[in-house]
């Protein structure tokens, strides 16, 4: 059995977060020596045309050396995120009429560059 496998066993407190087809499990660990250290593991479902089904996960170690600084970042992005743009979720997958905003101005000479270059009748040609 591998090392990371062996300190994975001595689990000592979970909690699981559900959010669509992501879980989240936030996990206490105990380290060789008996100090504690934080796993969060995104586990997010994958269904195949036939059918089945598989799992991707990534994972985080974070050891308390690094608390402080992770829960002030995250605290801040956090803040960061729901100040500019307020808990509704914006999406394609959660609004049926979402339209995707082009907030660039390359990005909205491009699109008009498209429309003039889609008006191309072939006829023409």
């Amino acid at each position: 059995m591998r090392e990371n496998d062996m300190l994975e066993k001595d689990e000592i407190f979970s909690k699981v977060l559900r959010a669509g087809r992501r879980t989240y499990f936030f996990d206490v660990r105990a380290t060789k020596a008996d100090d504690y250290y934080i796993t969060i593991t995104e586990s997010k479902k994958f269904t195949e045309e036939d059918g089945s089904y598989h799992f991707k996960k990534h994972k985080i170690y974070l050891y308390k050396e690094d608390f402080a600084a992770f829960k002030e970042i995250l605290d801040e992005m956090t803040s960061f995120v729901l100040n500019n743009k307020g808990e509704e979720v914006i999406s394609e997958r959660h609004q049926k009429d979402f339209k995707r905003e082009y907030h660039s101005e390359t990005a909205t000479e491009n699109s008009s560059e498209e429309k003039s270059f889609t008006d191309v009748d072939f006829d023409d040609i």
